[in-house]
């Protein structure tokens, strides 16, 4: 019985590793396609917004709160695990909002999707990338869910020790944290490229 659930779960942890090599395979190749694009002779250096910095210490501190709420999870710690989580969801909202506000930042210096393509490829890498965290925030908000409609200690036993459950939390783990480490190399990757506006934008 036991060997009939595993193989039933684990299409699941295979779409995730799935889709987790065909993100590295598509952000391998449009990083490959900006280091032949930046010997045009229209290519102009854009600076990175600084609160792209900010950003960054925040969705790496998700994964810290996300490894938190897991062990937890592991160790029946309930409440620590309901306070990770929720931190964590909250974390990767602010991520999502200081990305938007770096856009802003760049869009009031001029640079826009189009016209110079270095500016175009900063908003195509952080934007494909905020997709991937937007899908990660859904499942992080489903768990949280499940988890707040199981405060009493009973209910949230008897889900933790649900073999498809703990696999979930599993899965979910790596992806954020496939997610984190995917910002941290575009953004070491851009960081190399552009260096960072330590100067903020004039505002009107």
């Amino acid at each position: 019985m036991s060997n009939f659930v595993t193989k039933r779960r684990e299409p699941s942890r295979f779409m995730v590793w799935l889709g987790i090599a065909s993100s590295t395979m598509l952000f391998t190749m449009l990083l490959v396609t900006y280091v032949v694009r930046q010997t045009a002779s229209d290519w102009s250096t854009v600076k990175l917004p600084v609160v792209f910095l900010i950003s960054t210490a925040v969705i790496l501190l998700s994964s810290l709160t996300l490894n938190n709420a897991k062990q937890a999870f592991w160790h029946e710690r309930f409440g620590s695990y309901r306070t990770n989580l929720a931190t964590t969801l909250g974390l990767g909202i602010l991520f999502m909002l200081l990305q938007g506000w770096g856009w802003r930042d760049l869009f009031k210096a001029g640079i826009r999707l189009e016209g110079n393509p270095a500016g175009g490829f900063i908003y195509i890498l952080s934007g494909l990338h905020l997709l991937h965290i937007l899908v990660g925030l859904i499942f992080l908000s489903i768990v949280l869910g499940e988890a707040l409609l199981r405060r009493p200690y009973v209910d949230a036993f008897v889900y933790s020790v649900n073999p498809p459950n703990r696999l979930k939390i599993k899965l979910i783990a790596l992806y954020w944290h496939f997610v984190d480490v995917l910002w941290l190399g575009l953004f070491l990757f851009l960081l190399v490229h552009h260096g960072i506006n330590w100067q903020l934008p004039i505002r009107p």
